[in-house]
């Protein structure tokens, strides 16, 4: 009886790890907006980027339009969330980068294009795609991935990245 209990606490384990989903964690990200022209401007994704309730801060750099926002532990935020919000507020993304757990970069949703790699236990990682580079920056790096197949593509749930730091 007891050989039995042990195999199902052991099963009921396994069920439970692989049904939970790997959260993305990251801890900060910073938005680099274009299309800004006053200080308005940056208020209005400012406000968009505070209505979400995983930021704890938005810091704003108005030289160089650049929103550092940091985020509660444990979150589940995607790249595609902080697009949706500075495109809601009329704006558009010329960079982002996410520092996160370095586990993240495994996941399904992230294609790594660099061979950079990290041995940290967070690391900063750059999102590449059509939305979270400038136009003229995406014509380059459709150039330089176009042996990627995924990046011609234009899935909004495969985020194509390259390690920073």
């Amino acid at each position: 009886m007891k050989k039995i209990n042990n195999i199902y606490v052991l099963l009921v384990s396994i069920v439970i790890l692989a049904s939970t989903k790997v959260n993305a964690q990251i801890s900060k990200a910073e938005i680099r907006a274009t299309g800004l022209t006053c200080s308005m401007c940056s208020n209005a994704i400012n406000k968009q980027l505070k209505s979400l309730p995983e930021v704890v801060n938005v810091e704003t750099d108005l030289n160089t339009n650049t929103f550092t926002v940091t985020l509660k532990e444990g979150n589940t935020l995607s790249p595609k969330v902080f697009k949706e919000k500075v495109e809601k507020a009329g704006f558009f993304i010329g960079a982002l980068v996410l520092t996160t757990k370095s586990e993240t970069i495994k996941q399904t949703s992230y294609v790594l294009v660099n061979n950079k790699s990290s041995t940290d236990d967070e690391v900063q990682i750059q999102v590449l795609d059509k939305g979270y580079v400038t136009e003229k920056e995406f014509k380059k790096l459709s150039k330089s991935l176009k042996n990627v197949e995924t990046y011609a593509s234009n899935n909004e749930d495969d985020f194509h990245i390259k390690i920073v730091n």
